[in-house]
């Protein structure tokens, strides 16, 4: 969607998003009500990411919990598009993928999409280059925690022989018209951009069960596509689940880029550049001076250091509405409130990089050697 106030495509995110209005134009629907509790009560202490409506918008999420309660079961589809070091916006949906497929037990299917970096023409980068960061990357979702034996993490490089059947299936049902509406796509993109959506949709056909995708609103129009094509091809519509995006270190507007390490905190930042990082450039609500925060207070609903703690690092609800009342009585200074935020953060990437040494001894269990992947790679696609 493109707006004169902010852009939200699969490949951009500028502006400040309105996400009401996002779900008006894609035609979701808000988790909210029944739904939204049930699926609280299904995350249990991780709850909160829903409470707070970090994941926001759903499609299809009711069938997807009548099919479970029918015993059909489902299966879990995310990606990651490997065009650089990894940081913390990108590692949220992963983790509560990981929380997904915890309390359901259902196979997951993560899709690093090294063809479409290396199409996208903006970003310049070179074969090799995808390469490279499709392996650092696929260490780091490695580390989340997934279970190896219902977890399959593949590159489209190497996947594309054998899923390559189904994909001209899917390409044969998109016409180019459908893709350049839904998609922007105009007489300079590339040919292989204009073929990328039906490689990015296979992963939600890999198996006959309801797919549920956990992503970014920014990569809804792919599964727009899919709802129109899977059912002619035997398949189900696919469900997805929204979040919003976290902001960048720099304010609440756009979101975070690989490509400007002031925004974003990466997952191999050491303690010292998390607090100076977050010192240095994390958007401050506070007042000019500790004299009128003092007397005026500070404005949460602005503030980076607060919004990050909202949306993940403090989980706790009595406790993240303590600090945002000593916030804006003025009790709390932004010095104290970025001091939390680098506590929280240090605490969470040391976690992560102690499961990323131990993932470096794993990571093919996720690629070719576990039990699901075995069965993937040995399925004839030709047959869907």
């Amino acid at each position: 969607m493109v707006d004169k106030k902010f852009v939200v495509t699969p490949w951009e995110v500028t502006g400040e998003v309105d996400y009401e209005r996002l779900i008006r134009d894609f035609g979701t629907q808000p988790i909210a009500g029944p739904l939204a509790k049930r699926l609280e009560e299904i995350l249990g202490d991780s709850a909160y990411i829903v409470r707070r409506q970090v994941f926001f918008s759903h499609r299809d999420l009711n069938l997807v919990f009548e099919d479970y309660n029918k015993g059909k079961g489902f299966f879990l589809y995310t990606g990651r598009g490997p065009s650089g070091p990894m940081h913390i916006g990108h590692i949220l949906s992963f983790y509560f993928t990981k929380w997904l497929q915890d309390k359901f037990h259902a196979n997951v299917y993560i899709q690093m999409t090294d063809d479409e970096k290396f199409l996208e023409e903006k970003r310049s980068l070179t074969y090799e280059e995808t390469q490279k960061w499709a392996q650092d990357n696929i260490l780091e979702v490695a580390a989340v925690g997934f279970d190896p034996d219902k977890t399959f993490i593949f590159q489209d490089t190497e996947l594309v022989g054998h899923a390559y059947p189904l994909i001209l299936k899917i390409a044969r049902r998109v016409n180019y018209s459908t893709a350049k509406s839904v998609f922007g796509f105009t007489g300079e993109t590339n040919i292989g951009m204009s073929f990328y959506p039906a490689i990015q949709i296979i992963p939600s056909l890999f198996e006959k069960k309801r797919c549920l995708i956990p992503s970014g609103i920014d990569q809804d129009p792919y599964w727009r596509i899919q709802r129109d094509i899977a059912e002619p091809l035997g398949y189900h519509k696919a469900a997805a689940i929204h979040s919003k995006f976290l902001p960048p270190l720099t304010g609440i507007q756009d979101k975070m880029s690989s490509s400007k390490p002031e925004t974003a905190i990466y997952l191999n930042d050491d303690d010292k550049t998390v607090r100076n990082k977050i010192y240095r450039h994390a958007f401050s609500g506070g007042q000019a001076s500790v004299e009128e925060h003092r007397k005026l207070g500070g404005n949460p609903d602005i503030d980076v250091p607060f919004q990050w703690l909202y949306m993940f690092f403090e989980p706790n609800d009595k406790r993240i509405e303590e600090i945002r009342s000593e916030y804006k009585s003025g009790q709390m200074l932004t010095g104290d409130l970025k001091d939390l935020l680098v506590e929280k953060v240090t605490k969470f990437l040391g976690e992560h990089r102690e499961r990323r040494e131990k993932a470096k001894a794993q990571v093919h269990l996720f690629k070719k050697d576990g039990a699901l992947a075995r069965e993937m790679w040995k399925r004839d696609f030709s047959k869907s």
